[in-house]
C-alpha cells in the first residue's frame, strides 16, 4: 500500500474519530468493532516501521502520543452517548471522566520513569488490556447496558492499580540505582 508507518498511526485518529460519533449515536457493536480495527493499524504501524527500517524516535513518541488521542477521542464518544441520554447516567459521565484520567496515569508514569532512565512496562492494564475490555463493554453493552459500566469501572480500577504498581516499581529502581 506504501503507507509510513506514521501514516498508518495517523489513521488510528481517523478511526477513532469514527468510533466516537458511532458510540455517541449509541452504536455500540458498530463501534466496539472500528475500536478494533484501529488498534489493528495501531499494532501495524511499529510492525512495519521495523520491517521497513523506518524505525525512528519521532516515529515512537507520534504512536505513543495518538495512543493517547485516540484513547481520549474513543471515550469523549462514550461520554457524549451517556450526555444525550440524559436520565440516570451522572455515574457513568463521571466514570468516563475517572477512566481518562487513570489511562492517561498508566502512560505518564511510564514515561516520567522512562525519562528517569527505568524501565517501566509493568502492570496489567495496559493498552491493549483497556482496548479489549472497552470494545467487550462496547460490544456486549448494547445487548446489556450495565456491560459497559462495569467494564468502565474495571478499567478505571485497573489502571489505578497500574499506576501504583508503575510508582513503586519506579521508586524500587531508582532506589536501587542511587545504591549502586
Amino acid at each position: 500500500m506504501h503507507l509510513s508507518p506514521n501514516a498508518l498511526t495517523l489513521f488510528g485518529i481517523v478511526f477513532a474519530c469514527i468510533s466516537a460519533y458511532l458510540i455517541s449515536q449509541g452504536y455500540l457493536v458498530i463501534g466496539g468493532g472500528v475500536v478494533l480495527l484501529s488498534s489493528i493499524f495501531d499494532a501495524f504501524d511499529g510492525a512495519v516501521a521495523r520491517a521497513t527500517g523506518k524505525e525512528s524516535p519521532f516515529g515512537a513518541i507520534l504512536d505513543s502520543t495518538v495512543d493517547r488521542l485516540t484513547e481520549s477521542i474513543t471515550l469523549l464518544g462514550l461520554l457524549v452517548f451517556y450526555i444525550d441520554a440524559r436520565q440516570g447516567f451522572e455515574w457513568q459521565i463521571i466514570l468516563v471522566a475517572v477512566t481518562i484520567t487513570t489511562s492517561y496515569m498508566v502512560s505518564y508514569v511510564r514515561a516520567r520513569a522512562e525519562g528517569l532512565g527505568v524501565t517501566c512496562d509493568v502492570g496489567i492494564m495496559q493498552r491493549p488490556q483497556r482496548v479489549v475490555i472497552l470494545c467487550t463493554g462496547l460490544i456486549v453493552g448494547e445487548l446489556w447496558l450495565p456491560t459497559l459500566f462495569i467494564s468502565l469501572v474495571v478499567i478505571s480500577l485497573l489502571s489505578a492499580v497500574t499506576t501504583i504498581h508503575r510508582l513503586l516499581h519506579t521508586k524500587r529502581e531508582l532506589e536501587i540505582s542511587s545504591t549502586s
